[in-house]
């Protein structure tokens, strides 16, 4: 794992997060010009990863505004400085198109203020007029509504007034673990390019490579790839901890590399960040004991221990969840920062839930990425990200697709 290259391709982030979209796109030699977020730890992690890759002082970007903002446009154009924008990134907050979402809120989220923000998406767009546009969301928007209309063809009417598309809807959701994050997570991914550049987006989706194939992938698919990679790959060199053990910063050095860990981490690198556990009660560590040691879910668990009943009761399997070492992790949510119960250790003598370094693994970020903030605050950022090796697989389809124009 190295920095790239700088090949003076262009982008600006928004919705940035903590920056898992913008880290594929510096992996491969992209130069940010600027970032618009509004979560201050968030906006911190970016800066400091500005830094990382040797931003000079001046050249270090983040907006920490609302794009919202009426003058959201003046604020970018002084901070890009009349600086020529190849690709623009980013994918509005998801909760209100997420199917969790919905079922929660008694209006369907439809009256939710989030549903909107792709107008601001759209407003910037349209002003600085990017040869690419890359939008990210979850796959919730391909059923969410607005009234009767789908707002996923609100979207691509409004997105496709200047910008080629593709037009089938499963063409746009990729799936993680099919290259090389240790997880299960399906997003779409909308890919635009200029009406007037000689480009069709379909081959940027058929450049974006499937190196690995995941635990549905069909026999005949297999053939083509290499197997997942698992939660053991990704985690099991970590040191052993129980809730409430851990350290900002510890001395870490890997026994057994594999090429994921090749691709996060440097052969040389003898420390690591946030691996720091949870407190938990007494009841839920025996709770995780008993689930990860006969890979229960959390129904077998009430089945078979009624005394480990939890007084909230919650019947459904998604409530307490053990993450299994020879399969890749479940999708890592943002919910991580209000409890760990979903990311349940396999390993039951550990009795606790993922360490913010865990939940970046699974994600695929780099050991030496640095998330600012509180344990809380890292969790959320971690889990509101895009995995960086799948936007990774996205920069380098899109920098072939742009250096042959």
């Amino acid at each position: 794992m190295s920095k790239s290259k700088d090949i003076k391709l262009t982008f600006i982030d928004l919705f940035a997060g903590c920056g898992g979209l913008t880290e594929g796109f510096y992996r491969q030699g992209f130069k940010a010009l600027t970032h618009v977020e509004y979560d201050h730890y968030a906006c911190k992690s970016l800066s400091t990863r500005m830094k990382y890759y040797d931003y000079p002082e001046n050249k270090i970007s983040v907006l920490e505004k609302d794009i919202t903002n009426n003058d959201i446009l003046d604020c970018i154009e002084k901070e890009i400085k009349k600086e020529t924008v190849d690709l623009l990134i980013g994918g509005p907050p998801c909760q209100a198109y997420s199917s969790l979402g919905r079922a929660k809120d008694e209006n369907g989220m439809q009256t939710d203020p989030r549903n909107f923000l792709f107008e601001s998406y759209e407003r910037i767009l349209t002003h600085f007029k990017p040869k690419i546009f890359v939008f990210e969301n979850v796959t919730g928007l391909l059923s969410a509504k607005l009234g009767n209309q789908k707002i996923l063809d609100i979207i691509l009417t409004k997105l496709g007034l200047n910008y080629k598309l593709i037009t089938n809807p499963n063409d746009m959701v990729l799936n993680s673990s099919d290259y090389g994050v240790p997880q299960v997570r399906k997003r779409i991914i909308l890919i635009g390019v200029r009406k007037d550049i000689k480009l069709d987006p379909k081959d940027i989706y058929n450049g974006i490579i499937k190196t690995h194939y995941s635990p549905e992938t069909s026999d005949k698919e297999k053939a083509k790839r290499k197997k997942f990679v698992t939660v053991k790959d990704a985690i099991s060199d970590l040191p052993s901890l129980y809730a409430g053990q851990g350290e900002k910063q510890i001395n870490h050095n890997v026994k057994e590399w594999n090429e994921f860990l090749e691709n996060i981490r440097t052969k040389n690198d003898n420390t690591i960040f946030d691996h720091v556990a949870r407190n938990h009660n007494d009841a839920d560590k025996k709770r995780y004991n008993a689930m990860s040691k006969n890979k229960w879910t959390f129904k077998d668990l009430l089945e078979k221990r009624p005394d480990l009943n939890h007084i909230k009761q919650r019947v459904f399997d998604n409530s307490y969840v053990v993450q299994f070492w020879d399969l890749p992790a479940r999708t890592i949510i943002a919910h991580l920062y209000k409890d760990g119960n979903q990311f349940i250790h396999p390993d039951y003598k550990q009795e606790r839930t993922i360490t913010p370094r865990e939940a970046a693994r699974l994600q695929s970020f780099p050991d030496n990425f640095v998330f600012e903030g509180s344990k809380t605050q890292q969790y959320k950022q971690i889990g509101n990200a895009v995995p960086p090796l799948m936007a990774e697989a996205i920069a380098k389809s899109i920098k072939k697709a742009l250096l042959e124009l």
